[in-house]
């Protein structure tokens, strides 16, 4: 994406939300609906494929933006232990609340905005369209600065930050993060070829803090 391409959008901001997934507690209250998956099944199953053969399940790990968490219940399926989801959408926490209690899963939830740091010290952090929508928010450069500074400040010295973005490419986010990390590693997804170019929809990438 091309920065003058990446103007404020309504996924920036706390009220769609808010909105969102006050509609999601209703539909699960109702009819047991969990809610969407952000940027599908598949993906999801490639970010978890990669931590269980690179994250020992006693890591401390947080999920930004967590929304109905989704990724956190699958991780908690598999015996990880210390897992955290935050979000700065209160509806957003109700729902992961109450879909781990109605799974018996343990997993903490809390309001939290990323852009104001993060509770405490982690040895993953997890991003799946976070950043995304901090790059359409109002001051977009300014919050895009807090949220690294948040995201370096909390990670573990060894940690890995793991962001899933269909919003810019590898490259991309890489020259957004190199004051702070390294690319580590790229999880493969699916590609896509037009006009003679190979792209993709959506990018992982593994990142490690700067030495």
């Amino acid at each position: 994406m091309l920065e003058e391409d990446s103007g404020p959008s309504e996924l920036g901001t706390l009220e769609f939300w808010n909105a969102q997934y006050s509609k999601e507690v209703e539909n699960f209250s109702r009819h047991g609906d969990q809610g969407e998956i952000w940027f599908g099944e598949d993906i999801v199953d490639r970010v978890i494929t990669w931590m269980t053969s690179n994250v020992d399940t006693t890591a401390s790990i947080v999920d930004i933006g967590c929304g109905n968490g989704h990724i956190l219940a699958e991780l908690a399926r598999l015996d990880y232990k210390k897992l955290t989801g935050l979000d700065y959408s209160e509806p957003a926490i109700k729902l992961a609340k109450a879909i781990a209690e109605k799974d018996g899963l343990e997993i903490h939830y809390e309001v939290s905005d990323v852009l104001e740091g993060l509770p405490n010290k982690y040895d993953v952090i997890h991003d799946k369209g976070t950043y995304d929508a901090v790059c359409l928010s109002e001051n977009k450069l300014e919050a895009r600065a807090k949220y690294l500074m948040s995201i370096e400040k909390a990670l573990n010295d060894n940690g890995y930050f793991i962001v899933t973005t269909c919003n810019w490419t590898t490259d991309e986010i890489s020259d957004h993060c190199k004051n702070y990390f390294e690319l580590f590693k790229t999880i493969p997804t699916p590609q896509f070829k037009f006009g003679g170019k190979i792209g993709h929809v959506v990018s992982i990438c593994v990142f490690k803090k700067k030495k």
